[in-house]
C-alpha cells in the first residue's frame, strides 16, 4: 500500500494494531496478512469521521421500514422524510432504516446488493438527505446472502470471489446440536455443475449462511461496515450475529469465534467513526445476550430482548413482579456501553427470553391469550428436532387489546403505559413506526404474504392514515400524539441519560416503579407506572424515597407539595416524578 501522509500512516499502523491480536484468535497464522488486507480496505475509504458525541438524553430511536409510509408513485424514502421533517423533529434523534438494499425475500433480510438501495424506495441521495436530518441506523446483513446475490451465482460457476464463501456440509453429517432460530432444515440443497451439495441455511433456503472460515468473507464485510459509517449510520445493527461462526459437534451459536469478530467490527468502528455504535441482534436468553457486551469491548449496545414479552406478561396479568425481578437481577452495562430498550419491531415478540423466568403453564397461557388477540405464534426447532414456540407474532398495539380475563376497554392506556416503562428504563429507547401509529394486526398482510411475521408489517398510504391522526376521536390520534409528547419530555430529562443508573423499588403490588438516579447532577427521577385496572396508591416513602418536599410529575404537570405519600395512580397511569 503506497504510504500517504503522517495520519494516514499512523491511521494504517492503528487499525493493524488493533485487529491482529484479535483475528489470531480466529485465523491463527494468517492473521497477519488478514490485518494488512483490512487496513487497507479501512484506511483506503478515507480519513476517519469526525467524533460523534456520547449519546444521552435526546438519543431515541424510530424503528421503520423504508416504505412503511406511501404516498402514490413518489419514492417512500422521500415520503419517509417529509413526515419525519413535519412530525418527529424533536421527538427522534435517529432513524432505524431496515434493509432498504434489493433483496429478494424476508423483506430486505435476503440481500441480493449489499451497496445499492432498492430502487423501489428511492436512491443514495434520500438516504443522506434523511442523514441531514437525523441519525440513521443501518442493518449490516451478516450471516446470510440472497441466492440471487452476486457472490452465489460465482460459487454456483466456481469462478470470482463468491466461489468459496459458502459452507458445504455433507448431509450425513450429525447436526443435532445446532440452536435454530426456525424449524425449516437446517441444510438445502442446491444443484451446481459438480452435483447436488447441501449449504447451510439458518433461516431459510433462500438465506444462504456465508463462511467466515474464508477470511475473504470477513474483509468484503470490513468493506460494506465502513461504506455504511460513511453513507451516514450512526448506528450499525449486526443482523442474527450469534449465528455467524459454524463448527460441526457445537451448537454453533455464540461461539469465540463469534465474539472475537464482533470486538474487530468494534475495533474498525471506533477507529472510523469515534461515536458511532455497533448494536447486536441476538434474540435469546438474558446471560447469553448481555455476553455480547465481552469486556467492554465488543457491541456498544444491545437489544433487551427479554424486555418485550417480559412486559407483555407484565400487562396481561396485572402483575409486575417477572418484570421486576428481572430488572433487579439485570447488572450495569459495562462503561460506554447501554441498552437498546423497545417492546416491538418488525420481528415477533421473541419468547426464548422467557426461558427460566417463566414456566411452561404459564408461557402456554399467554400464547393462548394473544391467540385471543389475534396473534399467531412461530416455532423453531430444538436440538432433538421438536418444534418449540420461538414468538408471538402480533401487532403491539393489539397485544395491549385486554389482560389475561380477555379483551376490555383500557386498550389505549394499557398500550401508553407499557410504552412509558419502556422510555424510562436505562438505556436507549426505539419506537416501532407502527406503535407510533397505533396500528393494530394486519391480517391482510398474513393472507396476501403467506408470513405470520407481515401481521406487524403494514405499509400505510397517507391518504388512508393522515385523517386517522387529525380526527380527535381515534385511537391512532391520541398514541401518536401522547407519545409524542412524552418523547419530547424525555429528551429534556437529564436523568434518562443511558449513564444514569436503575434502581428498583417495590411500593406496591400492582405497581412497577424504578429510581433513575444522576449522581454527578445530583438529581433524581421516579417512574411509577400502575400496571391494573384498578386505582393504585403506591407507597413510595416504603420504597425508600427520602424527599420529603415538592414533587412534579413531568408527565401530568401535577404538583405534590407535601411529598408522594398521597400519590394516587388511575388504572394504567404513569407518573415520572421529580424533587423540587
Amino acid at each position: 500500500m503506497t504510504r500517504g501522509s503522517d495520519s494516514e500512516e499512523s491511521a494504517d499502523l492503528q487499525v493493524a494494531g488493533r485487529v491482529e491480536p484479535i483475528l489470531r484468535e480466529v485465523y491463527g497464522d494468517r492473521a497477519a496478512e488478514l490485518a494488512d488486507r483490512i487496513q487497507q480496505v479501512v484506511c483506503g475509504r478515507g480519513e476517519p469521521l469526525s467524533p460523534r458525541k456520547p449519546l444521552d438524553a435526546h438519543d431515541t430511536v424510530l424503528i421503520t421500514y423504508g416504505d412503511s409510509l406511501l404516498d402514490g408513485d413518489a419514492p417512500p424514502l422521500q415520503v419517509l422524510a417529509e413526515f419525519a421533517a413535519q412530525h418527529l423533529q424533536g421527538v427522534f434523534s435517529t432513524i432505524h432504516l431496515l434493509p432498504f438494499y434489493p433483496y429478494s425475500s424476508d423483506d430486505g433480510f435476503a440481500v441480493i446488493h449489499y451497496d445499492r438501495v432498492n430502487p423501489a424506495l428511492g436512491d443514495w441521495p434520500d438516504i443522506h438527505a434523511l442523514a441531514e436530518q437525523f441519525d440513521l441506523m443501518f442493518d449490516l446483513v451478516i450471516n446470510h446472502v440472497s441466492r440471487e446475490c452476486l457472490w452465489f451465482t460465482d460459487y454456483l460457476s466456481q469462478t470470482g470471489p463468491g466461489r468459496d464463501f459458502f459452507l458445504e456440509v455433507d448431509p450425513a453429517e450429525d447436526l443435532s446440536a445446532v440452536v435454530r432460530p426456525r424449524s425449516s432444515p437446517l441444510l438445502t440443497p442446491v444443484e451446481t455443475r459438480r452435483g447436488t451439495r447441501y449449504l447451510w441455511a439458518t433461516f431459510s433456503e433462500d438465506q444462504i449462511d456465508l463462511d467466515f472460515s474464508n477470511p475473504d468473507v470477513l474483509v468484503m464485510f470490513v468493506g460494506i461496515l465502513v461504506d455504511y459509517l460513511r453513507h451516514g449510520a450512526r448506528i450499525v445493527r449486526l443482523d442474527a450475529i450469534a449465528f455467524l461462526w459454524k463448527e460441526i459437534g457445537t451448537r454453533c451459536i455464540h461461539l469465540p469465534q463469534t465474539h472475537a469478530i464482533v470486538r474487530v467490527l468494534r475495533c474498525i468502528t471506533d477507529l472510523v467513526a469515534p461515536g458511532g455504535c455497533l448494536l447486536t441482534e441476538t434474540n435469546v436468553p438474558s446471560a447469553e445476550n448481555l455476553s455480547y457486551f465481552g469486556a467492554g469491548d465488543e457491541a456498544h449496545m444491545v437489544y433487551q430482548f427479554p424486555l418485550p414479552p417480559l412486559l407483555l406478561e407484565t400487562m396481561l396479568s396485572e402483575d409486575p413482579q417477572h418484570l421486576r425481578t428481572w430488572l433487579q437481577e439485570l447488572p450495569a452495562p459495562p462503561a460506554g456501553c447501554t441498552y437498546l430498550n423497545f417492546t416491538a419491531s418488525h420481528d415477533g415478540i421473541g419468547v426464548r427470553a422467557l426461558e427460566g423466568i417463566l414456566d411452561a403453564p404459564g408461557l402456554e397461557k399467554l400464547l393462548q391469550a394473544m391467540h385471543g388477540f389475534g396473534g399467531f405464534v412461530s416455532m423453531r426447532a430444538d436440538h432433538a428436532g421438536i418444534d418449540r414456540p420461538y414468538e408471538i407474532n402480533i401487532a403491539w398495539f393489539d397485544a395491549m387489546s385486554g389482560t389475561y380475563a380477555g379483551a376490555d376497554e383500557w386498550q389505549c392506556e394499557r398500550f401508553l403505559c407499557s410504552q412509558l416503562i419502556m422510555l424510562g428504563l436505562q438505556g436507549v429507547p426505539a419506537v416501532y413506526i407502527l406503535n407510533l401509529l397505533a396500528t393494530g394486526n394486519d391480517m391482510e398482510g398474513v393472507e396476501r404474504t403467506g408470513r405470520l411475521r407481515s401481521i406487524n408489517r403494514r405499509r400505510w398510504q397517507r391518504a388512508d392514515l393522515d385523517p386517522l391522526l387529525r380526527s380527535e376521536r381515534t385511537p391512532n390520534h391520541f398514541v401518536f400524539n401522547e407519545l409524542r409528547r412524552v418523547l419530547r419530555i424525555r429528551c429534556g430529562e437529564r436523568c434518562f441519560d443511558p449513564a444514569v443508573a436503575q434502581h428498583v423499588l417495590d411500593c406496591a403490588p400492582g405497581c412497577l416503579a424504578f429510581a433513575r438516579i444522576d449522581a454527578d447532577g445530583g438529581r433524581s427521577l421516579i417512574a411509577v407506572h400502575n400496571v391494573t385496572r384498578s386505582v393504585c396508591r403506591p407507597d413510595l416513602a416504603a420504597a425508600g424515597t427520602q424527599h420529603a418536599g415538592t414533587w412534579h410529575d413531568l408527565i401530568s404537570g401535577h404538583s405534590y407539595p407535601h411529598g408522594v405519600t398521597d400519590l394516587q395512580l388511575d388504572p394504567y397511569q404513569s407518573a415520572w416524578l421529580v424533587a423540587g
